[in-house]
Order: C-alpha cells, then structure tokens, then sequence
C-alpha cells in the first residue's frame, strides 16, 4: 500500500522523512530543521566595517577630502567666529554692545583710528587698564590691517575673555566701508 501511495503522488510523513534526511541535532539537543544554514556566529561579522572600508575606500577618501574643503575657510579666517567684517563689527557695537578696542601704537592710534574706539597696545594688553572687566562682553578689535588684531584676540582668549572677535582688514576695511575714522591730536 505504501508503495502506491508514493507512486500515486501522496507523501506519508516516513517516506518525507526518508527523502530530506533526518536533520542534525544542535547542542541544546533540539532538532535543527533539514536545509536549513543555521551557523553560529562567526567573526565574518565582525568584519564587515573592515571589508566595506576597504571596499568603498575611494569613497572614504572623497567625503573626508570634501569635508576638509568645507572646513577651510573658517580655519583660514582664524577659526569659528574669530574674524569678522567692518560690517558686522557694527552690528555687534549698535545692537550687543561690544567694546571696540585698537591694538595699534599710540603714534598709529593718534594718526587715525574708529570713532568710538578704546587704545590699548598689543604690546601692553596683559596689563592694559582699557580692557573690560566683564570679560563676557563682545570685543571687537582692531588695527592697522588686520594682523596685530588677530594676535590679540588669541591673547585675550588665553586670558579668559570669551567673546572676542578681530575685525578682518583693520582700519583699512573701516575707511573702505566709510565709516567714521577719528584723530587724536
């Protein structure tokens, strides 16, 4: 009877499991299912960052470099917040209240310096008397070009004082942008 069955299309549950195969038993003791890759895990997974690195490292190398591209220009100018036009140097004295102070030497400071502007030379700015004692009010500095101004801004900061921001071109971007340059005599 077994035979015609089988011959006739219809499958008892021995000759199944004759025809797969009787499994193979896991360790806990239970029985895996026949056609079935159940493998433990393996350090191929572990891998796998590794392989994608080494797979896709054109790729890698293409989002750093342009990561790296975009950096640049705040690192160029002097860091995140470190330089900034005659402009926004306005902008901050009108509406935040920032200190505008020139590092130039007293003979460049008297020859023509920004109306409103306190001396203090970078040479004497660790014992200056001109500087804020609110070391959390906006400096803006200045100077002949730039250079000396930034210098200072670094100092200040080792100093303690946190918002501190060199105008970009000095007292040439201030005449450039025409705004109010004084003399002392």
């Amino acid at each position: 009877m077994r035979i015609a069955l089988l011959g006739a299309g219809i499958k008892t549950r021995q000759s199944l499991s004759l025809r797969c195969g009787t499994g193979t038993r896991s360790r806990a003791g239970r029985r895996r299912r026949p056609g079935i890759y159940n493998p433990a895990p393996s350090t191929a997974s572990f891998l796998a960052p590794v392989k994608f690195i080494v797979d896709n490292w054109i790729l890698i190398v293409a989002a750093f470099a342009s990561g790296a591209l975009l950096v640049w220009p705040m690192v160029a100018k002097g860091g995140l917040g470190g330089a900034l036009s005659a402009a926004e140097a306005v902008r901050l004295i009108n509406h935040e209240k920032a200190v505008l102070i020139d590092v130039c030497e007293p003979a460049e400071f008297a020859a023509g310096h920004a109306a409103g502007a306190r001396n203090v030379p970078l040479s004497a700015l660790d014992s200056a008397k001109g500087l804020p004692a609110n070391k959390a009010l906006p400096l803006v500095l200045m100077c002949a070009t730039g250079a000396r101004s930034s210098r200072a801004a670094a100092q200040l900061r080792k100093a303690g004082f946190t918002n501190v921001q060199a105008l970009t071109g000095g007292n040439a971007a201030w005449r450039e942008a025409s705004l109010p340059i004084e003399k002392s005599v």
